[in-house]
């Protein structure tokens, strides 16, 4: 996936993605921010690329929002330290979470660098405004993050948050040279999220 920040200026642009996210993988509203479950979330650029913040920041980055999700690695930490392999990596590249095997020992959320899983502490369903009867909603004591909409990629749909995105998002297959996404990545420079760490993000952010 490659964002365009520049379409993207104010944590307004970035909440019609988070809400349908939200809505059709049926998240809880909690008030309580401990218990808050995330797959779509809005940083600033201090938070979101810490290791590669330069000294004279543009002004238009050190304030802006960005959109932030699961990188989905290409050699994902996560799911190298899940025991019951609930985490688990598609040949696609896409990593996906299997609720039913999730024992709930967190082992994933400090695996992953960059804070992009969420744990029940709390039954989500009571909180859940709408329930979308298409998406399984989970029970207390499960991880859960952003699964790239695996189920509407399997019906031939990309994305929720792509197709709200008016165009700032891009999503495809990075492993074909004439994709979408290789054509926007061959045209702007991106920067990728603590990419000294090796993990190989695949979200990308033309700044």
């Amino acid at each position: 996936m490659v964002i365009d920040t520049r379409k993207l200026q104010s944590e307004e642009d970035l909440e019609p993605m988070i809400e349908v996210c939200d809505k059709i993988h049926n998240i809880p509203k909690f008030e309580n921010k401990n218990h808050e479950i995330k797959w779509l979330w809005a940083e600033e650029f201090k938070h979101e690329f810490p290791m590669q913040e330069p000294d004279f920041l543009n002004d238009r980055l050190k304030h802006m929002s960005f959109l932030t999700l699961c990188n989905h690695c290409e050699k994902a930490p996560c799911v190298r330290v899940c025991p019951t392999k609930a985490t688990f990596k598609r040949e696609d590249g896409i990593v996906l979470m299997d609720f039913h095997r999730c024992i709930g020992c967190r082992f994933c959320m400090a695996a992953c660098p960059y804070g992009s899983r969420s744990f029940n502490f709390r039954d989500p369903r009571p909180f859940i405004k709408e329930t979308n009867p298409d998406f399984p909603t989970r029970t207390k004591g499960v991880v859960e993050k952003c699964n790239f909409c695996a189920e509407r990629l399997a019906v031939g749909k990309m994305p929720a948050c792509v197709e709200a995105s008016n165009g700032a998002l891009t999503f495809g297959d990075l492993d074909d040279s004439e994709s979408e996404v290789r054509k926007v990545l061959r045209s702007n420079y991106t920067i990728r999220r603590k990419p000294a760490l090796g993990t190989g993000p695949s979200v990308f952010y033309i700044v």
